[in-house]
């Protein structure tokens, strides 16, 4: 009998998109859904990898606090993981946390660490988040931060888990399509593919108004693409194309492949998907491309999902996209 659901994190299905796109070149696209995760997003992966190693290391252990600075998806895979390996979990939050995340954060038992404002020398929520962290981490003895914008076995978790399941389901891979946040996933990614010689070319996908890939900070309505700092992660990704995406193109994403393909996912997947279909003339003929899937779409119900705020946030109706 399996000891718990966290050996089931990973091996996630990759199935062909291929009423979204079907072209006469002969481009195969395909989604890596990790939002098949037990918790719904990509994030379970790293979360496992960093506080399973953590544990095996003596870290951390029964009744052990664990802080991080999350805006949802990764707080979400935490506080699970943290619950089933019976441990405390605080996630320092901001104002662009959805309500859904917070609820299912505390679902699982979290502790949630309110940040009300910016940070006053850049403007932006994610310096004054770590600050707090480190606040907490002082405050409460034997604590641990997982830091997963600088935590190695975030990286590892996508080297030695996605991308080796995409090249292993897959066979052969032309393009791998991703969204950067800590950059773990596109980082391990690209590990995976210089370690092993392919040819697979990386597409990383960022927010508009996010610095990661350059050019100045603005506002961004969805949490988890993008981030105000570049993270160390984002030095090592060897990005062949290098992409922005604007919140309302996300919002596009979403629909259609939710009327397309009947994959109801989160606005990074929605990235994803808008990229992929800009860059479908510009690719070789015959390509074959795994786009990531990042998270669920459930949790976005209120935003890309609800018609009225998307006609408010962009002056366009979903039926119109």
């Amino acid at each position: 009998m399996d000891r718990s659901w966290l050996e089931h994190i990973g091996n996630t299905p990759l199935v062909p998109l291929s009423k979204l796109f079907a072209n006469r070149r002969g481009i195969q696209v395909y989604g890596k859904l990790e939002l098949m995760n037990p918790t719904g997003s990509a994030k379970d992966r790293p979360a496992l990898r960093i506080l399973q190693h953590a544990w095996r290391e003596g870290t951390v252990g029964p009744g052990s606090v664990v802080v991080e600075s999350s805006s949802g998806n990764m707080a979400i895979s935490m506080a699970a993981i943290c619950s089933c390996m019976g441990m405390r979990f605080i996630s320092v939050i901001d104002p662009r946390t959805t309500d859904q995340n917070i609820r299912i954060m505390r679902i699982y038992g979290a502790e949630v660490s309110y940040v009300a404002e910016p940070d006053p020398d850049t403007g932006e929520f994610l310096p004054a988040r770590l600050q707090r962290v480190r606040e907490l981490l002082e405050d409460i003895p034997g604590s641990f931060w997982p830091n997963q914008y600088g935590n190695s076995n975030n990286p590892l978790a996508h080297e030695e888990g996605t991308m080796r399941e995409i090249a292993q389901q897959l066979g052969s891979v032309d393009y791998v399509a991703g969204g950067v946040s800590s950059c773990g996933t596109m980082l391990g990614c690209s590990q995976y593919i210089r370690k092993h010689g392919l040819p697979t070319k990386s597409i990383a996908v960022d927010a508009a108004g996010s610095i990661i890939l350059g050019g100045s900070p603005g506002k961004r309505l969805y949490p988890g693409l993008g981030a105000g700092i570049v993270p160390p992660f984002a030095e090592g990704i060897a990005m062949d194309y290098a992409v922005k995406v604007t919140d309302r193109d996300m919002t596009i994403g979403c629909h259609r492949l939710l009327r397309q393909e009947s994959i109801l996912a989160g606005p990074s997947s929605g990235a994803v998907i808008s990229v992929v279909q800009t860059l479908m003339d510009r690719l070789p003929e015959e390509s074959v491309i795994a786009a990531i899937i990042h998270d669920r779409g459930e949790r976005y119900l209120d935003t890309v999902y609800n018609e009225a705020w998307v006609e408010e946030q962009f002056g366009t109706r979903l039926s119109e996209k």
